[in-house]
């Protein structure tokens, strides 16, 4: 999958954020941003006893979709293959969410907070 192909499914969840980036360290940094906001809205409805926002269900899905496929296991080596354990984590509780079941979407929205941060830092390369 290519990054104008995750930014063409990303787009169909009717995101607003995601207009016109380009750059790849950019499309990651939008959709880690994405995915944190949508499991801190699931957690939050889990803590209320809510139902749980189809809107932020289907993000989340098509962002773990995203970032899992855009990671490179080749030259990632342990780093890519943690990645991919932690957003299966995070996949693992949102399907839980969706089958309306108590999962854990407060620690996959830590470990998503966590990624994003040093996402953030290390910042585009030339």
């Amino acid at each position: 999958m290519t990054f104008a192909d995750a930014r063409a499914r990303y787009r169909r969840t009717e995101t607003v954020d995601f207009q016109a980036v380009e750059d790849p360290h950019q499309i990651v940094l939008v959709t880690l941003r994405e995915l944190e906001r949508s499991l801190r809205a699931l957690a939050a409805a889990a803590e209320t006893g809510g139902s749980y926002p189809d809107q932020h269900l289907n993000r989340a899905f098509t962002a773990i979709y995203i970032l899992q496929s855009s990671l490179d296991f080749e030259k990632g080596g342990e780093i890519a293959d943690n990645l991919f354990r932690v957003y299966e984590f995070c996949r693992l509780q949102v399907a839980s969410a969706f089958r309306r079941e108590h999962g854990q979407l407060t620690d996959a929205a830590g470990h998503i907070s966590a990624i994003l941060e040093a996402w953030e830092q290390i910042g585009p390369r030339p």
